[in-house]
């Protein structure tokens, strides 16, 4: 047995990950993290509020894709504090830390006892920088003397170099510390921009060096004082003392006046509302203000940029809440529309961008992100979300504006989308730098054959059939209204021939399911996986086959108990501890959650639901990650996390807000001035929920729904102009 053993062993080849945009995990943090964001600019954080004071290398003040800070570490005497507590605030504009002293001694004797003076950290960012105020206070009964130290210094890592890629050559460094309180960190890149950090401190420390500033503190008996730092990603920066209240009292009123149109929702279970308040904050946290308007970034630290697909999908889960997201994310999109072929960045005429990046890899053409098109989905996505943001709104005006963007992403889908002229859309990357999978499972690994083996290209996925097909019956919604009739009749008849030839070639007898993919040589992947549930939201799965697809993902080996599994348990790819196959991922659950509601399978839009509510009770902060592990749910533990995944992520923090909808089957019929509630479905841990300032057009309303032993009730709490609520019983409207 040994002997085989070892033989078997030393067959084993080394693994060898074709894509260098691999995310590696190496070791975890020895303290956990914390983010702030404010437009281009984000801030990671470990639980003492420091920056690369412990291992873990994804620490620092971000702008534009460049680390400007990659070391603030306070010490006291020359040791790190003690920790107290520290959190976000609810509405995550602000992190505070309460820290306290450790023993200190001074030859080995204490000359202060811990717990003597505590230290509070409150940190926010504003216009580009950082602001932090230190409080001190003398809680003994004795004069303490101690010495306060502030360690900083500056990397300037492009973020890709952040997430594990080495580079071969760096630009040069530079620190100019005078005897003012400014210290200016220079860096001149290899694309020949300059790039600088400028700290500041107030009052002006004992000693100012390259990279400590250093404070001589002395406290009488109950006595407080203050230290004032501004971190800047340039040369400008507000006076500390003068602008720290009044930047943090500034961002609390902004705030409050772009919350101002937007829904709120409230249930009867406290830890739901929880759930809820984070998730809201986390979408307005990743909210960045575009000159095209607001636009998602995907996700913290990895993916704070313009994400075509993800910022569609944030913007469909929070379209009944608020759709001026909407409104700016399709906006940008049209605007940043390919219109030249280019194999180099995956572009061609009329495709929706996938990435931008703005660092100096994406400069030098390091990485091909600076403005990267190698997505399968975010076109017909692009044209799906102008026809539910049409049906939400009635935005005619814009839809006119928008029809020039959304013909040419209906001729990419015609002419350059369906490679082979098959009739399914494929993908394949130009060249050898791109995305090898390119659909929303774009890892390397994630669409394989029933044994195991990878797909070769192009690949037509399950999933972006049915985008075209709902992106077609969309477009010709928006065409009638438009006036343009034939042109409407085109595409239904090509959305209609679609669902034909879709149900002819990706259903599976045998597994009374539909396939992942076809591949190159037009062999169908026998494999399960949770893509499938992407066809039902989009309604193109036939009604039958509808019914035996959501019976599939309900059974135990897709639903881990947590949520439902990218891939089935039993696939020869299953890995519950994988990016795609077999994790699970909250916005897919949501698309899953309506896709099962769609079809009238409202019991396991509310399994769903109550699933991710259960998983993310356990999460910290109750803040919704990316993803998490696919295990199975074991009585008294928690889901097991994914260490890579990015936190707070957009398109799951909006994932809840979707399921709601997908369980109260919320309706906007604007010319009717109706809002309506299509069979709606409360799950027993929800007992009631409120919604808040649901507006349709210039009317609004406040309604409650609550569960009863027959069906829901609906109660009208107040209704502000020409509006009015339903509740309707019946079959699902397919």
């Amino acid at each position: 047995m040994a002997d085989r053993l070892s033989q078997r062993a030393s067959e084993v080849a080394p693994i060898s990950i074709e894509t260098p945009f691999y995310i590696p995990a190496t070791d975890a943090p020895a303290r956990p993290r914390r983010t702030l964001k404010k437009n281009d600019t984000f801030a990671v954080f470990d639980s003492h509020g420091d920056i690369g004071a412990s291992i873990g290398g994804q620490d620092g003040l971000f702008h534009c894709d460049t680390r400007y800070l990659s070391h603030l570490e306070l010490l006291i005497s020359g040791s790190r504090p003690l920790l107290l507590h520290s959190a976000m605030r609810d509405d995550n504009l602000n992190y505070y830390v309460d820290l306290t002293n450790p023993d200190i001694y001074v030859d080995r004797k204490i000359v202060m006892l811990k717990d003597t003076v505590h230290v509070s950290r409150t940190i926010y960012l504003k216009d580009g920088s950082l602001r932090e105020r230190i409080a001190l206070t003398n809680h003994g009964c004795e004069y303490v003397k101690f010495s306060l130290s502030i360690l900083f210094g500056s990397d300037f890592a492009d973020i890709f170099e952040v997430r594990g890629i080495k580079r071969e050559r760096r630009g040069t460094s530079s620190i100019d510390a005078g005897q003012s309180p400014l210290v200016h960190l220079h860096y001149q890149g290899l694309d020949l921009a300059p790039r600088t950090t400028t700290l500041q401190f107030e009052p002006i420390p004992t000693l100012l060096q390259d990279s400590v500033a250093k404070y001589e503190i002395e406290l009488a008996p109950h006595d407080k004082t203050a230290i004032f730092v501004s971190v800047g990603s340039g040369e400008r920066l507000p006076g500390p003392t003068e602008s720290f209240f009044r930047g943090l009292t500034r961002l609390h009123r902004a705030q409050q006046v772009s919350s101002r149109g937007t829904a709120s929702v409230e249930t009867s279970n406290s830890v739901i509302n929880e759930i809820l308040c984070r998730s809201m904050a986390d979408v307005y946290m990743l909210m960045t203000e575009t000159e095209d308007g607001p636009y998602p970034y995907a996700g913290i630290p990895w993916y704070s940029t313009t994400f075509g697909r993800d910022g569609i999908i944030t913007a469909m889960n929070m379209l009944w809440v608020d759709p001026t997201i909407a409104a700016g994310v399709l906006r940008r999109l049209a605007r940043l529309q390919a219109d030249q072929l280019d194999p180099l960045i995956d572009a061609a005429p009329g495709k929706i961008v996938h990435e931008m990046r703005g660092g100096e890899m994406a400069a030098l053409g390091e990485v091909p992100f600076r403005q990267y098109y190698g997505t399968v989905d975010a076109t017909p996505l692009f044209v799906m979300l102008a026809g539910q943001y049409a049906e939400r709104t009635s935005d005619w005006s814009l839809i006119r504006q928008l029809w020039p963007s959304i013909e040419a992403a209906l001729a990419w889908i015609d002419r350059f989308g369906d490679m082979d002229g098959d009739g399914f859309i494929e993908y394949a990357r130009g060249t050898e730098t791109g995305l090898t999978n390119q659909g929303w499972k774009d890892s390397h690994d994630s669409i394989s054959h029933a044994d195991g083996a990878l797909a070769s290209g192009p690949i037509a996925l399950v999933e972006e059939q049915a985008y075209v097909f709902a992106a077609r019956r969309a477009a010709a919604m928006c065409a009638r209204r438009l006036g343009l009739m034939e042109r409407a009749e085109t595409l239904e008849s090509q959305a209609a021939a679609l669902r034909r030839q879709f149900e002819e070639t990706f259903w599976c007898p045998e597994l009374e399911f539909y396939g992942l993919a076809l591949d190159g040589e037009k062999r169908l992947c026998r494999v399960r996986s949770s893509n499938v549930g992407h066809a039902l939201f989009c309604g193109i799965v036939a009604p039958d086959r509808a019914m035996a697809s959501a019976t599939a993902l309900m059974r135990s080996d897709f639903f881990s108990g947590w949520g439902i599994r990218t891939l089935a348990y039993g696939e020869e790819r299953y890995n519950p501890m994988s990016y795609h196959n077999g994790s699970v991922w909250p916005h897919d659950n949501a698309i899953l959650a309506a896709g099962l509601a769609r079809y009238g399978v409202k019991s396991g839009a509310a399994a769903i639901f109550d699933a991710g509510m259960r998983a993310a009770a356990y999460m910290d902060d109750r803040r919704i990650p990316e993803l998490y592990c696919g295990f199975r749910r074991r009585r008294g533990r928690g889901p097991v996390l994914y260490p890579a995944a990015c936190s707070p992520q957009a398109w799951s923090a909006s994932a809840p807000f979707s399921m709601i909808q997908s369980l109260l089957g919320l309706e906007f019929h604007t010319e009717a001035r109706e809002l309506r509630l299509n069979n709606p479905v409360l799950p027993p841990s929800i007992g009631s929920i409120r919604l808040r300032n649901v507006r349709l057009g210039d009317s609004s309303a406040d309604f409650i729904v609550s569960a009863s032993l027959t069906s829901p009730t609906l109660e009208v709490v107040r209704t502000e102009g020409d509006i009015r609520i339903s509740m309707v019983f019946g079959t699902p409207n397919l």
